[in-house]
């Protein structure tokens, strides 16, 4: 069954990933890019004063609603995740040190997608049943390109529902487990025979936690997130700022094999990856899977936020693709590939090469260290991405049925400690791939009302 199981999902992998997806995902980043006159370059400056200068500002928000700050967490709650850990490792170790500078080009594009989601998302949404802020391409399909399009919104929807369960959770589980194993074993805790039931009672546990956070509302997904991002991205980059200035005299070599692997994989890798459309396809998706520009999902979580001005959410989106991307991913390939640690090309790798880079400079001390920052990553990500599920549900079949959800999406956490990394990984990826069809559609064909917004946002400034 699981020969299976993989050898559909290898077939649809490479199906939904290959050149039209490529040519797509880039395509639509580079056509917004330059009909916004290239803004998340223009008012990257504007974009950092309207997102760093209010995230610290205190506010209530109203009833059904997150603050913008609460918002912009969520939101990189669940793209600050394993996508920057596992996501980069595996990258590297399939497509080579040339995947990240693809990552990085997916990155500076996607900075103006997600830009265009977020305004998109804000300026459509509506009230749901209980009074809460919905939105999210499901909606923005929906309101902003009429009935004639809807079943483009339930396609998105069922692609999204289906798609939370490996992407929000079962990686992240596994990330999570992959940490505290490689922390207890380091220091003799627990022997290779104790793993299992280990993982087992880490699964329960999250699945506990998980459960009682989100059935608790998009109040108290805001509350956790708020308070759990900024402590594990700061412990996260101070802990990888240390070991690059260890290395510093190494960061030319490691830029260089970066550019250079970017085209000529063999070079860098000894021959053993040799595409460069291999190298192209693993840094573009796994760049879409920890930044998820392209997928819309994070437009979702700031669709919640007490807000009146779509261009000014939307500013957070390019703030939250730089943060993920071309600062904290890049930081993990630096990681590992200035640790001397061994990358084993050709091969499925995740989290473990990336704490192995740490310990291999640091000592098996950190391993404490990396184990809380990455179970903080991944956590949060499960609750970002367990708040996308519900919206998603809730668009298809209604209110009723999002604690039945919210059951069903705690216990895959179970699931998630103790299934093989690689087949979820891949999954994971086929149906980021289908989510992003529907969603690049939409943002495309509703190019000009994104336009019509940045026009009379900044005429309004102006005023």
């Amino acid at each position: 069954m699981y020969e299976t199981i993989s050898a559909i999902n290898d077939v649809l992998n490479q199906f939904i990933w290959g050149v039209p997806a490529m040519v797509c995902i880039i395509g639509v980043g580079l056509y917004l890019s330059v009909r916004t006159g290239f803004i998340q370059f223009r008012k990257f400056g504007y974009a950092l004063r309207c997102t760093v200068g209010r995230l610290f500002r205190k506010k209530e928000a109203a009833d059904g609603a997150m603050t913008p700050f609460q918002a912009v967490c969520t939101a990189l709650a669940a793209t600050v995740g394993t996508g920057n850990i596992a996501g980069v490792a595996g990258a590297i170790a399939i497509g080579g040190p040339g995947a990240v500078f693809w990552m990085w080009i997916s990155a500076l594009l996607g900075m103006c997608t997600k830009f265009s989601e977020v305004a998109l998302a804000v300026h459509f949404r509506e009230r749901n049943a209980n009074g809460d802020y919905v939105g999210g391409p499901m909606y923005y399909i929906k309101n902003g390109l009429g009935r004639k399009w809807i079943w483009l919104a339930y396609l998105y929807a069922f692609f999204g529902a289906c798609a939370v369960f490996g992407t929000g959770n079962a990686t992240q589980v596994n990330t999570i487990t992959a940490a505290i194993d490689s922390a207890l074993l380091n220091y003799n805790v627990l022997s290779d025979g104790g793993v299992g039931l280990c993982n087992l009672i880490i699964g329960i546990v999250i699945a506990g936690l998980v459960g009682l956070i989100l059935l608790g509302g998009v109040k108290r997904i805001g509350k956790v997130t708020e308070k759990l991002v900024p402590i594990m991205a700061l412990l996260y980059i101070v802990l990888a700022v240390g070991l690059i200035g260890m290395n510093i005299g190494r960061v030319p070599a490691v830029f260089a094999d970066i550019f250079r692997g970017a085209f000529q994989p063999s070079a860098v890798t000894g021959g053993i990856v040799g595409s460069f459309f291999l190298s192209m396809k693993k840094g573009v998706s796994r760049g879409i899977f920890s930044n998820e520009a392209g997928l819309g999902t994070g437009s979702i979580a700031h669709a919640c936020a007490d807000t009146r001005k779509p261009i000014k959410q939307g500013m957070f989106g390019i703030f939250e693709v730089f943060m993920d991307t071309i600062v904290i991913c890049t930081m993990t390939a630096l990681v590992i590939l200035l640790s001397g640690v061994a990358v084993p090309y050709g091969q499925a790798a995740g989290a473990e090469l990336t704490i192995s880079g740490f310990t291999a400079v640091y000592g098996n001390w950190v391993s404490i260290f990396t184990a809380v920052a990455m179970c903080c990553f991944a956590f949060s990500t499960i609750i970002g991405w367990g708040l996308y599920g519900a919206r998603c549900v809730e668009f298809l079949l209604g209110s009723r049925v999002i604690k039945v959800f919210t059951v069903a999406y705690a216990l895959i956490s179970i699931v998630g400690a103790t299934v093989d990394l690689g087949l979820i990984w891949g999954i994971s990826e086929t149906f980021n791939g289908f989510m992003a069809v529907p969603n690049l559609i939409a943002v495309f064909l509703l190019t000009p009302v994104v336009l019509k917004l940045i026009r009379e946002h900044f005429e309004n400034e102006k005023e």
